[in-house]
C-alpha cells in the first residue's frame, strides 16, 4: 500500500472516531472502497462511512434481507445470479421486461438490497475481504412502455451509489430499444461521473465478443452468448461464512 493512502486510512479513522462511530473491525479494503468513491479527501470518505454504518443498522439490522419480506419481488424471477466471471466477479442478470414499476417501495428498497449484498456474497471465500465487486447485465430485449420504471432505477443506483460504493464492476446494458433512449438521458443525470465510466451500453457485435470475452462462456446465460442457464438468485444457495 501507498504511504499517502496508509495517511488517508489513519486520518480517515481519526474523523470517523470525531463522528462518534468506530472503524473496529472493519478491514482496509472496505476503508478503502469509501476513500476512493470520496476522491481519498478522508473526512469526506468517513461522512460517507458513518452514514452506511448507520443506514445498514436501520435497514438490515440482522445483517440481511429476509425472502419473506420482498417476496412480490421475487416472485418475477427477473434478477439471476450465474456464478464468478474469468476475474473472479460475480455476475447479476436483470431481465428489465419481467419487472413492473413496484407498488410497495419499502419492498423494492428491500429487494435492491437483498440483492446487492448476495451477489456480492456470493464470492466470498470463506469470509469478506472488502474488495468486492459485481457486474451486471441489463437486458433490455423485449421492453415496453409498462416495464419502465425510472423511479425504481434512480432508487437503484442511488442506493448503489451512496451505500455499496465501489462495489459496481461494470454495467453492460444490451438490447435498448430506440425509445429508452431518452428514458436512459433522464436517469443518467442522476449517476455520478465514476458510476457512468463502468456502464457499456453494448450496440454492436464487436462489443457483445468483448462481453463474451470478458465474462466467460461457463456463466454468461444462453441467451447472450455462453453457455450457462439462467439461475435465480432466489435460487442460489451460498456456502457458509468462516467463524
Amino acid at each position: 500500500m501507498e504511504k499517502s493512502q496508509e495517511l488517508a486510512l489513519t486520518q480517515m479513522r481519526k474523523s470517523v472516531q470525531k463522528l462518534g462511530s468506530s472503524t473496529e473491525k472493519i478491514g482496509e479494503p472496505t476503508l478503502m472502497r469509501f476513500l476512493i468513491a470520496r476522491s481519498m479527501d478522508a473526512d469526506k470518505a468517513a461522512k460517507m462511512f458513518v452514514k452506511w454504518q448507520e443506514w445498514r443498522a436501520t435497514w438490515v439490522p440482522n445483517g440481511f434481507v429476509p425472502e419473506s419480506e420482498i417476496g412480490e419481488e421475487l416472485a418475477a424471477r427477473k434478477i439471476f445470479l450465474q456464478g464468478l466471471s474469468r476475474s473472479g466477479q460475480p455476475l447479476m442478470v436483470a431481465m428489465a421486461s419481467k419487472h413492473f414499476p413496484s407498488k410497495d417501495q419499502l419492498q423494492f428498497k428491500k429487494f435492491v438490497i437483498y440483492l446487492l449484498d448476495k451477489s456480492i456474497a456470493s464470492s466470498f471465500k470463506g469470509r469478506e475481504i472488502g474488495n468486492e465487486k459485481v457486474i451486471v447485465i441489463l437486458d433490455l430485449q423485449n421492453l415496453s412502455y409498462k416495464n419502465v420504471d425510472v423511479r425504481g432505477f434512480i432508487t437503484g443506483f442511488q442506493c448503489l451509489q451512496d451505500y455499496y460504493p465501489e462495489r459496481l464492476a461494470k454495467l453492460f446494458i444490451l438490447n435498448m430499444p430506440r425509445f429508452f433512449v431518452s428514458v436512459w438521458r433522464m436517469i443518467s443525470r442522476f449517476l455520478e461521473k465514476a458510476t457512468l465510466e463502468k456502464i457499456v451500453i453494448v450496440s454492436n457485435e464487436d462489443e457483445r465478443e468483448d462481453l463474451v470475452k470478458e465474462i466467460g462462456c461457463e456463466v454468461l446465460p444462453e441467451e447472450h452468448g455462453g453457455k450457462a442457464k439462467l439461475v435465480p438468485i432466489q435460487d442460489v444457495v451460498l456456502p457458509p461464512l468462516d467463524n
